[in-house]
C-alpha cells in the first residue's frame, strides 16, 4: 500500500467501547493509522460505560479525500452522529469515493442516513434491521457482510472477522473494492 491515509473512525457519546477501541488496536497492529473524528461538541466522548476517546479532530477539519475509510462503530453514538449533516456528507463522500464504509451494530443507522443503503447487501444489530431493510438494504444475518466497499457486522462478537475484512479492503486498490 503507497501512502497510505488513515481510517477515520467515529466518535459520539454513547459509543460501544470494543467497536471503537479493537478497530484502532488491530488496525494499529497492521501498521494501518486511525484517526478518531468527533461531531465536534467536544474532545472527549464518553462509551455506554463511561470510558473517555479523545478525537483527533473534529468532522469540520476532515474530508473524505484525508482518509482511505470510515469506521462506524455501534452503541447508540450513531444516533447523535447522524444529526450532523457533515458527518452524514462525510460517510456518503468516503463511499462514493469507493473507500471503505465499515458499519457495526447500531451504525446502520448512519447508512440509512447517508443513503447508501438501498440496494446493498447488509448486515447490523437486530434491533434495527427493520430501519435498513426500510431504507432498501438486502438484510441479511451474518457475522460480517461485504458488498463492494460496504462491510458490515451485527455485534461486538463479529469483530474479529469484522476488523480482519476492513483490513483485506483497504490494503487493496480502489479499483477492486468500490461498488459497481
Amino acid at each position: 500500500m503507497s501512502n497510505p491515509k488513515p481510517i477515520a473512525i467515529l466518535a459520539e457519546d454513547l459509543y460501544q467501547v470494543l467497536e471503537v477501541w479493537y478497530p484502532v488496536l488491530r488496525l494499529k497492529e497492521e501498521g494501518i493509522a486511525t484517526r478518531i473524528i468527533g461531531t465536534g461538541s467536544k474532545p472527549v466522548y464518553a462509551s455506554k460505560e463511561g470510558y473517555p476517546v479523545k478525537v483527533d479532530a473534529s468532522i469540520e477539519e476532515v474530508r473524505a479525500k484525508d482518509c482511505d475509510g470510515v469506521i462506524i462503530p455501534g452503541g447508540f453514538a450513531p444516533d447523535i452522529l447522524r444529526r450532523y449533516e457533515k458527518v452524514v456528507s462525510f460517510v456518503r463522500r468516503v463511499h462514493d469515493d469507493g473507500k471503505v464504509v465499515a458499519a457495526i451494530c447500531h451504525g446502520g443507522w448512519l447508512l440509512v442516513s447517508a443513503g447508501i443503503a438501498r440496494g446493498r447487501k447488509a448486515t447490523c444489530f437486530f434491533a434495527i434491521k427493520d430501519d435498513l431493510k426500510a431504507a432498501g438494504a438486502d438484510y441479511v444475518d451474518e457475522e460480517v457482510v461485504v458488498d463492494g466497499n460496504l462491510i458490515t457486522s451485527r455485534k461486538p462478537e463479529d469483530l474479529p472477522a469484522f476488523v480482519a475484512e476492513i483490513i483485506k479492503q483497504v490494503t487493496r486498490s480502489p479499483v477492486t473494492r468500490s461498488h459497481v
